[in-house]
């Protein structure tokens, strides 16, 4: 079976699936930042804080 330029073995096009890629990496911070945003990092390191003196709490028991 000859060889077709820019496809793969199994058939799949080669410079579509790298436009599809550029394309969902250009959209990767629709998301990622949206939630980053809502996080208030003082407050998860205070409750990251406390569950290692509860644990340390619990070991010691």
């Amino acid at each position: 079976m000859a060889k077709k330029a820019g496809l793969t073995q199994s058939g799949t096009n080669i410079q579509e699936v790298k436009q599809q890629n550029a394309q969902s990496a250009g959209q990767q911070g629709q998301f990622g930042t949206e939630f980053a945003s809502e996080t208030n990092a003082a407050e998860v390191k205070k409750f990251n804080q406390q569950a290692e003196a509860k644990k340390s709490q619990n070991s010691s028991k």
